[in-house]
């Protein structure tokens, strides 16, 4: 059974939720337990879908009770010579799937040399016992730009939230908004108007991200600027949020804003995670 690895963002835990508990053909589900994991798990078992949840270091343990070992070794020894590897990838992986996810701190953007660092970090620490790894993060102010070519020594195929252009998304505000020329029509649209740009997920950390020292997203001085003027409240009907449009209200009256409604989708997150969980679309 293939195993794909997702390291993800803790900004995007609403989308993640959204495609997992929609995969009927999710055969085991692992949530690598931390301490930012707390919500998402309640997220996920509020849909129905109970996954297991195990440190890091216990992952290859826990897939070895569930999986042939002797199997699992010798594909990934044999995908390592041409003929075989050519082999492996054409095995048709639209079928069950087991999924391990690796949440990451939404407190990392705050540093993008740190940022970097964790995921990089968690791709190689995940590749050995993963068929493919889905990086469920978008640029992020360029810092994971060039991860694919830095990482190109992997032999665990690497997956991105892509656009129908196929470009890597810019952010999660450009995921939320359908890809990055969305982004670049919204941000025209508002154009001479400084704009603040609200997922539930950002509404809801906000206060959390405005109290963290060096905060890039959520910077008081910068935010009490009359330049900005505008919230935009971002629907991508992903989930029934009772406290987002208070959230968002919330942060427009603590920022002097007045709040605009944009209609997100879910599109580039559901195509995303099906070319990672069918093998589609492989660039290695």
């Amino acid at each position: 059974m293939p195993v794909l690895s997702i390291i993800a963002c803790g900004m995007l835990e609403d989308e993640l939720v959204h495609v997992l508990s929609e995969d009927r053909k999710l055969k085991q589900l692992i949530v690598v337990e931390n301490r930012d994991s707390s919500g998402f798990l309640r997220k996920l078992r509020s849909t129905n879908c109970i996954p297991r949840t195990v440190f890091l270091d216990r992952v290859p343990m826990l897939l070895q009770g569930r999986h042939s070992h002797g199997s699992r070794i010798s594909a990934g020894f044999l995908s390592r010579f041409p003929f075989f590897k050519k082999f492996c990838r054409r095995r048709d992986f639209r079928e069950e799937v087991s999924v391990i996810v690796n949440l990451l701190s939404l407190d990392l953007h705050t540093d993008l040399e740190v940022l970097k660092a964790e995921v990089y970090r968690n791709i190689r620490e995940m590749a050995p016992f993963s068929d493919r790894i889905l990086i469920f993060y978008g640029t992020c102010g360029h810092a994971l730009g060039r991860l694919e070519e830095d990482l190109a020594d992997l032999q665990c195929p690497l997956f991105f939230l892509k656009d129908r252009n196929g470009e890597t998304i810019e952010d999660c505000i450009s995921l939320a908004l359908g890809g990055n020329e969305a982004y670049a029509r919204a941000m025209a649209e508002f154009q001479g108007m400084g704009t603040i740009y609200l997922t539930p997920m950002w509404a809801s950390s906000w206060k959390r991200l405005e109290n963290k020292a060096g905060s890039r997203d959520f910077n008081k001085h910068y935010l009490k600027n009359p330049l900005y003027c505008l919230a935009a409240k971002i629907d991508s009907g992903i989930l029934s949020d009772p406290d987002f449009h208070v959230n968002v209200k919330e942060f427009a009256c603590t920022y002097d804003m007045k709040v605009v409604n944009l209609k997100g989708n879910v599109e580039i997150t559901e195509q995303s995670y099906l070319n990672a969980r069918n093998g589609a679309a492989e660039k290695r």
